[in-house]
């Protein structure tokens, strides 16, 4: 963490508290809207930075005593919420760490800066309980709540804040990133920004994965030679996905722009196109011998598998019957 300025994305963002911090109107209560791994808790510690930073800038200086302490995670002024039930912030964890803090004026900075993470685990109770905070607070009190859920609020809780929903970072942007500042590879740059949908964490997640890779090489190498093998290696294969069945849907990622690339090769004949450049052999081979209706239902069929796992039909069952059709098609 090195201020807003280290932060990829979200320039949006990031003008509307900088220019809340110049023009002294910064609100008491936030709201971070945005998947997982989108970069909330970077940018609301970066937030934090500059409103405590000795400086008064709109940014942190890195320098002061006060940005050290927050590069360090030790600033006494910037109060993250622990909650000791993995699934729930309870009315407790809000009253001890929030309500009963609050009053105590800041140890040597402007404000106290209260970060609650995975807000959308407050139960009713909490936050019926961090609703009086948030009505009332010190001038000094400002609350961050991250958030992969924003509707999981109360409408009061909601209609107190100020919500910034995170948007997703231009493919180009990550792509650049990554082959710059992470120094990896562009063929592997153009898999990780595919498969991360604009959320630059799970990008880094899935270039530093080695679970990745592997579920990556397996899947690959399955597709290549799927239409030869015999019914029973199916099986086999099916025992092998199982393996993978807690990252099933990345496995189904791979599997869905594989076919993406072949569709694609297979229509322009253009291998700067695709995301697995470095599979054009096998992807030209397979879009020379499949018909645009036959890609068309294998893609049918991952989006029906990926539904029926998710209504909890039988793991095997349903990739049996994905790998049969991948087959006849």
């Amino acid at each position: 963490m090195a201020g807003f300025s280290s932060i990829i994305g979200h320039q949006q963002i990031i003008e509307h508290l900088q220019n809340a911090i110049s023009m002294d109107k910064v609100s008491h209560a936030y709201i971070f809207n945005g998947p997982e791994k989108s970069g909330k808790m970077m940018l609301a510690k970066s937030f934090a930075m500059a409103l405590q930073c000795e400086k008064h800038g709109t940014d942190g200086c890195m320098e002061c005593h006060s940005c050290k302490q927050m590069l360090s995670d030790n600033h006494p002024d910037v109060i993250y919420l622990r909650h000791e039930k993995p699934n729930t912030i309870s009315v407790d964890d809000i009253r001890t760490q929030i309500n009963n803090d609050v009053d105590i004026k800041p140890y040597a900075s402007p404000y106290k800066v209260y970060i609650i993470d995975e807000a959308e685990k407050m139960n009713q109770q909490a936050q019926n309980a961090l609703l009086k905070t948030i009505e009332e607070p010190p001038a000094y009190a400002i609350i961050l709540l991250l958030t992969t859920n924003a509707d999981s609020f109360l409408p009061t809780i909601l209609s107190r804040c100020i919500t910034l929903d995170f948007k997703v970072v231009p493919d180009n942007v990550i792509r650049e990133f990554l082959m710059k500042d992470c120094q990896v590879p562009d063929y592997k740059a153009d898999v990780c920004t595919a498969f991360a949908q604009g959320n630059v964490g799970k990008a880094i997640q899935l270039a530093n994965s080695e679970d990745f890779n592997e579920i990556k090489s397996s899947a690959i190498q399955l597709l290549k030679r799927i239409k030869d093998i015999e019914l029973y290696e199916l099986m086999e294969a099916v025992k092998q996905i199982g393996e993978y069945k807690l990252s099933i849907n990345d496995y189904f990622d791979i599997m869905m722009i594989w076919f993406r690339d072949v569709l694609l090769y297979k229509a322009t004949s253009d291998a700067n196109s695709l995301i697995f450049k470095d599979e054009v052999y096998d992807i030209k081979l397979q879009a020379s011998k499949s018909s645009y209706s036959g890609i068309e239902t294998i893609i049918e069929a991952l989006d029906k598998a990926k539904r029926r796992l998710n209504a909890n039909v039988n793991f095997d069952l349903v990739m049996e019957l994905l790998l049969l059709t991948i087959k006849e098609n």
